[in-house]
């Protein structure tokens, strides 16, 4: 892990998209961080220890999907499926594909594997396998404010991790080219994963703050940041709101992802949030744990 001193910063940023502002100075206590994104081998330490059951592994409750039929209540969880030609960017659906037996061992469904795959991401781990993986080790996931805090990495102001420079090669695994039809790959990893600490650190010693995958926080998903008296504050569930699916509670999500491109998503940036699904995983969600000193 990293030690954050904490401070003050300046959060979020003139919105590039709706959900990011506005900008607000907000102060943070000191904690430590992981380095990089919590791995396959570190998670399945957990499962060995525990033998915690994640969400992606169990069938979805009848009483909360009233109207799902039968045989889709089946263990399942979401999957990027690169499509062949043009699509309508308003359409996730066409990229997106639940599939049955889709769970953090089997990342693609059944037939995929993490075997050789020990320090990748783990992914298809939904919010409560996050904090559950985090309470066994003694720590927590980040608040919004927190994450990024330590993606800004003492940079105040600048539109990436890194600076106000367009990402390159080096810069963390994304999308480069027209999403979600072709990833040119010039960071090495073409439409995929990248074992964590592949890139470049950022001014903390941190790595993969920009894109790989969306990180877990344990913020209520709001449409613009929150603070209480330029300190940090975390909503409670009754204020939390998606407004493209009311009355569906969901937790903020930061750093993007290799799914994220320049033509689509560009929210690898510090500012940039997204709300996570509250009760399953995808193929492009991780996380990562802090422990606060205070």
């Amino acid at each position: 892990m990293v030690f954050v001193k904490g401070g003050t910063f300046t959060m979020g940023a003139q919105p590039e998209n709706r959900e990011e502002g506005p900008p607000q100075k907000v102060s943070v206590g000191s904690f430590w961080i992981d380095s990089t994104e919590v791995t396959n081998a570190q998670f399945a330490a957990f499962v060995k220890a525990t033998g915690y059951v994640t969400m992606a592994e169990k069938p979805l409750d009848p009483a909360v999907y009233p109207t799902v039929a039968k045989e889709d209540l089946a263990p399942s969880s979401l999957v990027f499926t690169q499509p062949q030609g043009q699509v309508d960017l308003r359409d996730p659906s066409q990229w997106w594909q639940v599939v049955k037996g889709a769970d953090w061992r089997h990342p693609a469904g059944p037939g995929s594997s993490i075997e050789g795959k020990a320090d990748y991401p783990v992914v298809q781990i939904a919010y409560q396998d996050a904090l559950a993986y985090a309470q066994w080790a003694g720590r927590d996931l980040p608040t919004e404010a927190e994450w990024e805090f330590a993606a800004r990495g003492g940079l105040e102001g600048k539109r990436f991790s890194w600076g106000d420079s367009a990402p390159d090669g080096r810069s963390g695994n994304m999308w480069q080219g027209p999403f979600p039809v072709a990833d040119e790959g010039t960071d090495g990893y073409r439409a995929q994963l990248a074992p964590v600490g592949c890139f470049q650190k950022n001014g903390l010693g941190l790595s993969d703050m920009a894109g790989n995958v969306w990180e877990w926080t344990n913020t209520w998903f709001r449409p613009n940041i929150s603070s209480n008296g330029g300190k940090a504050s975390i909503p409670p569930e009754s204020d939390a709101l998606d407004p493209d699916e009311p009355g569906v509670a969901k937790h903020v999500a930061k750093g993007g992802s290799f799914l994220c491109a320049d033509n689509y998503c560009l929210r690898y940036r510090p500012s940039a949030r997204t709300p996570g699904p509250p009760d399953t995983g995808s193929s492009h969600i991780g996380f990562r744990t802090v422990k606060r000193t205070s």
